[in-house]
């Protein structure tokens, strides 16, 4: 009975609506389904490998009427698997660089626009892009590897919307009381997305790379319909108003000094008058906000790590232990698994302690043996799940937390004073400093695999970590 005593004690939840609800489903909904097509792409690379070189077999079983060896002969692709390697990691460079940019930017139009058409634009502009990325290219059996680069810079900007929109969303419908927990269970949306397109594009698999592509895309466009319609970004849209102490609500979690919190809502009487917009932050004075440089920077490191796992851990399984591609795509959705608990688990845990870096440093503590561990994995599927799935849990967990909790905590502020518009510049500036270093981590990955094989891949994943 001690953990429900601690957790009232130090948290005061505040009164929830129907529309709290809302807008925590619709923006959970927005990244999960952005995330199952952006894993689309990393489950894929062994069949998109076999199609750009000239295998005597197409290891998907794709019904294309061109083998690999006549693609090959065509288009002059690639002579092995391993150039063809190279590329996939260089496309996941070019992908992330183009996503970090694009965060510093999306998230400073973030809090000048209206956030739900950003976010519907970006979602709907992604899947259309992913759809003639991995689906048109193929019906035409057209392969170009500039057109595929130009295509990837392009889903790379438009992704870059999604994020910083959601963050800022949820940042003005759920106050600070409880943050910890809420964006915890909320940032579980990335890992249910990759479990989501983990199952999506093996369940069409073996018609072929390109209905995964297919399948996701769609989905994805859906979404942004649907959100497009039924989001409402922040409680003043409806006439509620929160109503908390400035000092408070914009406190940083990571202070030493924790007062008690409790968000109220009240309605906003339509007669009134409307209360003045706040002004947005520019970017620099965001950027040296108390806590922004040194977060951004660890974020760098750990989302290196994190993304290195979300891109090649299905290419690693299939290629190091010899499982089939369906079997290596469902397996590493063990690490999403753990990531999930890991995020909701560590989050309450901040919120009970009324602090947030200490249990980070204890998680990617315990996370540079858990690397060690998988390193020295049997070729046992059991074993090989449980592994990732703690693996995920102090790695995932902490990437999870400060890329939603502590970027929010960060947005809010008592440095920002009167000026509330900083949440989507603060949650871009971290998320996109974080891609900088997740970019350049994939081409280093492809680069010491293929130099000097995975396992000098893990002792680079514990320095990052450590």
């Amino acid at each position: 009975h001690l953990l429900p005593l601690l957790i009232q004690t130090h948290i005061m939840w505040p009164p929830y609506t129907y529309h709290h609800l809302l807008a925590f489903l619709l923006t959970f909904l927005s990244y999960v389904l952005l995330h199952s097509s952006r894993k689309t792409f990393s489950n894929v690379k062994v069949s998109i490998s076999a199609q750009w070189t000239p295998s005597a077999l197409q290891q998907n079983g794709s019904t294309s009427s061109l083998s690999p060896g006549e693609t090959w002969e065509e288009n002059k692709l690639f002579a092995d698997v391993g150039e063809a390697t190279l590329f996939l990691g260089a496309l996941d460079s070019i992908f992330l660089f183009s996503y970090a940019m694009g965060l510093y930017i999306s998230g400073v139009i973030g809090d000048r626009f209206n956030l739900r058409y950003v976010l519907s634009f970006g979602l709907c502009g992604s899947a259309v892009t992913e759809f003639v990325f991995g689906t048109l290219t193929e019906w035409l059996h057209f392969y170009n590897m500039y057109f595929y680069c130009i295509l990837w810079v392009i889903n790379g900007l438009l992704q870059s919307t999604v994020w910083p929109c959601v963050v800022a969303i949820m940042g003005n419908w759920f106050g600070k009381s409880g943050r910890g927990f809420i964006f915890g269970l909320w940032s579980a949306c990335a890992s249910v997305g990759n479990i989501l397109g983990a199952f999506l594009a093996s369940s069409v698999l073996k018609y072929g790379y390109e209905y995964a592509f297919l399948v996701t895309s769609v989905v994805q466009f859906a979404g942004g319909v649907v959100v497009f319609f039924g989001l409402l970004t922040s409680p003043k849209e409806i006439g509620l108003r929160s109503v908390t102490r400035d000092s408070d609500s914009q406190r940083p979690l990571m202070s030493d000094d924790e007062d008690e919190l409790c968000d109220d809502y009240s309605i906003q009487q339509r007669d009134e008058e409307p209360e003045p917009q706040p002004k947005a932050i520019g970017f620099l004075q965001a950027f040296c906000l108390p806590g922004v440089i040194p977060y951004s920077l660890a974020y760098a490191c750990l989302k290196l790590v994190n993304y290195s796992f979300f891109f090649w851990l299905p290419f690693y399984l299939s290629n190091n232990f010899g499982w089939k591609e369906v079997e290596a795509d469902r397996l590493s959705v063990w690490y999403d698994v753990g990531g999930i608990v890991g995020g909701t688990v560590q989050g309450l845990i901040s919120d009970v302690l009324g602090k947030r870096a200490p249990v980070l440093a204890i998680s990617l503590l315990l996370a540079m043996g858990a690397l060690v561990g998988y390193s020295h994995s049997p070729n046992n599927q059991l074993v090989n799940g449980a592994l990732l799935a703690a693996t995920g849990f102090l790695i995932g967990g902490p990437s999870n937390i400060i890329s939603s909790a502590i970027s929010a905590d960060l947005g809010r502020q008592e440095a920002l004073q009167n000026s509330q518009e900083a949440l989507a510049t603060v949650t871009g500036i971290v998320d996109g400093t974080g891609s900088i270093g997740a970019a350049g981590g994939q081409y280093l990955v492809s680069l010491i695999e293929s130099k000097l094989g995975w396992m000098c891949v893990f002792y680079f994943f514990i320095i990052m970590v450590g």
